[in-house]
């Protein structure tokens, strides 16, 4: 019988978030995976845990899983936990989670702390439609299409961003979706836990003058969705409504469904499609 890997959330701040749950799970499994042994040994001095650690992070993602998918084979029980939050999110937990649904083990997860749900529920934006998008990729062309894809999110979005590197994504976000409001968060859960309403803007003015301390969790608001319908109907009425109709045949649309698509692109009915058609030399 294959052992079950727990996906365990540990606090992101204040040590009181730690559940009844983790705590029990922690000192019930064989081998706890921790990405920084060195900061979970002090959470589990706290809470009285002898469970033995070995260590998972970034740089030994691959190998490590592949051998503690071998122990989880062998019967034994792993716990996983990050440094702060929740395994698997922006986090090398993800690697260890997929090898194990491909070799059949058990996973299952033990909810608790995430920095961008807290973040998120604190910002005072929209939480109906989220989209998180973590850290921002490093490599500078990757970085930017993912940029330009978020130009045209319509979803409140979330980034999340270390102290040296805070001004810089300030203003590339700035940069590429100009003004927008903005939720600065810091230090969430613990004493000075700070959430700052603000816009791109404002915040890139702030920090010009102010040295960023902490983890970041920046929640910022999505394109205008009416604003966005209308600014590309703006886009579409500068082509001719026959230009219109031939790009979308030109794609390979029988001309009945380009007239039908044209029209909703303008916000017109179908009938004003084909009297202008009718008109047009």
């Amino acid at each position: 019988m294959t052992g079950i890997l727990y996906l365990c959330a540990t606090p992101i701040g204040n040590l009181q978030d730690m559940t009844m749950r983790v705590v029990e799970t922690l000192g019930s499994v064989d081998l706890i995976a921790a990405e920084d042994t060195r900061n979970s040994i002090k959470l589990l001095n706290h809470f009285g845990i002898r469970t033995p650690m070995t260590s998972y992070h970034e740089h030994n993602k691959v190998e490590k899983a592949q051998a503690l998918v071998a122990q989880l084979r062998e019967g034994k029980n792993v716990a996983l936990v990050t440094d702060a939050g929740t395994p698997a999110i922006s986090d090398p937990g993800e690697t260890l989670v997929k090898m194990c649904q491909e070799a059949g083990i058990r996973v299952t997860s033990l909810p608790g702390a995430c920095a961008c749900i807290t973040a998120l529920t604190l910002s005072g934006l929209s939480s109906r439609r989220f989209c998180f998008e973590g850290f921002l990729p490093s490599d500078k062309k990757e970085k930017a299409e993912v940029l330009e894809e978020c130009r045209e999110e319509s979803r409140t979005m979330i980034f999340y961003e270390a102290p040296h590197r805070l001004k810089r994504t300030l203003q590339e976000l700035y940069g590429v979706l100009g003004e927008r409001r903005l939720a600065v968060c810091r230090e969430l859960t613990k004493k000075f836990e700070e959430v700052w309403p603000t816009t791109l803007e404002g915040a890139v003015s702030y920090y010009r003058e102010k040295e960023p301390r902490g983890e970041y969790v920046l929640v910022v608001e999505g394109r205008d969705r009416e604003r966005k319908k209308k600014e590309r109907q703006a886009e579409w009425k500068s082509l001719s409504v026959a230009e219109h109709v031939r790009l979308y045949e030109q794609q390979g649309m029988e001309r009945k469904e380009a007239m039908k698509q044209a029209a909703k692109d303008r916000g017109v009915g179908r009938r004003e499609i084909y009297q202008s058609l009718l008109e047009e030399p």
